[in-house]
């Protein structure tokens, strides 16, 4: 119920940008009466996970996996409603089906009972008992973990030592210096199981090679449940710019926000791009964090973030998405095509450049039916390469990609017809352009240090009336986490009006 504050109307939330935390704050806020508008410079909502028109349909050019399923049917929960009644989720038998050079492969499946008779078929009965060791201790650190960081809107260390106090399995784990990368080689003897969990560093924006043991907990995420959404990824955030507007929430899709306004110390207006202002008591800003730390909303917002808070940059990517019918492998809705030596691919992006031996992700969009049969003539695809975050193209750099991506997936027999253009690759540059200040970054700033987590910003900042979402804010990258950010912000705001 609206509030009512110096005979104005209370209440009054500007969110800028529809991305997927921006849009979870405004569902929230909306549907608990306070009055919103959402402002986003693109022509829809979604942020990055966007789409890209083909022959065969839009094309998903962003996030492709859904976890924490739970998240989305609280959210659609507190709207009043349930998840099935505005979106078909598939729940997927096989989460991500693996190709190595050698000839080998791996199906990661939905049960870990099959995933471990997978494991021992693929390396042996030794592989299958380290599979059952790192499932039991990841298992044991998402536990911990997840409601003194995950769930809390700010966490603490303090609170985060306790965790760890408490179950002391998980010590070895959390030593200094301990990589991702090493905990694998510690429980891991074949390289490639090494290279397969390692991977998940990346589903955040690091490298296994400096980013903590404990994102090793990232894979409990995708082994209590991967889902595909009917009609594409991108539908979800349509879902929930309806959902908004159901509330009674305001999208104003081709205008973003200028600068920001103050008045006796706290944020009270928004100045449009397209000349107007809307006055407000909050504003959540659903963009990336160095926005406000560079002044691209006024100098007001600059000491809303440290850089300490933004710096530095994630990894980013170079992202195919185009319509051709494949051939060779039995590809799936996730597959994961490896190089051989993961060192020739995080070795070069560490130093800026582009991988010399990358691993390659291809998702089959139209493949999200296990029970269907194989699509005839062209389907949807997305390609993801690892990169640097980057602002400037290098030289040639298009087609370079091209011809390393698609020589790549041809040594493992993949073949599409017709070959994607050079113009269906979005690379870290473009990236750069569509979102202000990111440097071509996809997931904020790096997981690649012990503490990074705890410097990553929360949904308040130290400007007052001025809240933040999405993946560059806490907890963090990836579709479930930033709708989290979006709960977080909107809780924030409900207690603090409830205290003015």
């Amino acid at each position: 119920m609206k509030q009512q504050h110096s005979g104005q109307t209370r209440g009054r939330v500007v969110v800028i940008g529809a991305g997927i935390g921006g849009l979870a704050a405004a569902v929230r806020l909306a549907h608990a009466g306070l009055d919103v508008t959402v402002v986003e410079t693109r022509s829809g909502p979604g942020g990055k996970m966007r789409t890209v028109p083909s022959a065969a349909g839009p094309i998903d050019a962003g996030p492709t996996v859904l976890t924490m399923r739970h998240v989305f049917d609280d959210l659609f929960t507190a709207a009043g409603t349930q998840l099935e009644d505005h979106l078909h989720l598939t729940a997927q038998p096989i989460l991500a089906r693996h190709w190595w050079p050698d000839g080998s492969t791996l199906d990661l499946h939905a049960d870990p009972i099959a995933t471990e008779a997978a494991i021992g078929s693929f390396a042996g009965a030794r592989a299958a008992a380290e599979f059952r060791r790192f499932h039991h201790r990841t298992a044991q650190l998402f536990t911990a973990f997840d409601a003194p960081m995950m769930q809390a809107p700010s966490p603490r260390a303090a609170a985060l030592l306790g965790a760890a106090l408490r179950t002391p399995a998980i010590w070895p784990t959390l030593l200094p210096g301990m990589t991702l990368a090493r905990s694998l080689a510690l429980g891991f003897q074949d390289p490639r199981l090494r290279q397969l969990f390692g991977r998940y560093a990346t589903y955040v924006g690091g490298s296994p090679y400096r980013a903590p043991a404990v994102l090793g907990l990232i894979w409990q995420a995708e082994a209590r449940g991967v889902w595909a959404v009917q009609g594409g990824m991108h539908r979800l955030a349509t879902a929930l710019s309806d959902l908004a507007r159901a509330g009674g929430a305001r999208l104003r899709f081709g205008v973003g926000a200028l600068r920001l306004r103050q008045n006796w110390g706290r944020i009270t207006e928004v100045q449009l791009t397209d000349g107007t202002s809307l006055p407000c008591d909050c504003v959540v800003f659903n963009g990336d964090p160095a926005a406000l730390a560079e002044g691209l909303l006024g100098q007001v917002a600059r000491p809303a973030v440290t850089q300490n808070a933004v710096a530095p940059r994630s990894l980013s990517a170079w992202v195919w998405a185009f319509a051709a019918t494949a051939s060779g492998p039995d590809l799936i809705h996730h597959n994961v095509f490896f190089g051989k030596d993961p060192r020739q691919e995080f070795g070069p992006i560490a130093q800026g450049q582009r991988p010399a031996d990358p691993t390659l992700y291809v998702c089959a969009q139209d493949r999200h039916d296990p029970t269907a049969a194989t699509p005839s003539g062209p389907e949807r695809f997305e390609i993801i390469m690892n990169a640097p975050a980057k602002s400037q193209p290098a030289p040639h750099e298009d087609q370079e990609c091209h011809t390393l991506t698609f020589t790549q997936l041809a040594r493992f027999g993949l073949q599409f017809s017709p070959t994607a253009p050079i113009s269906a690759l979005t690379p870290p540059a473009e990236f750069a352009k569509m979102f202000p200040a990111s440097q071509g970054a996809l997931y904020g700033r790096s997981p690649n240090s012990p503490l990074a987590a705890l410097q990553r910003p929360g949904p308040r900042t130290s400007v007052a009336g001025l809240y933040l979402a999405g993946g560059g804010a806490h907890p963090g990258a990836g579709v479930p986490m930033a709708a989290r950010s979006g709960q977080h912000a909107a809780a924030a705001i409900m207690h603090d009006l409830s205290f003015r």
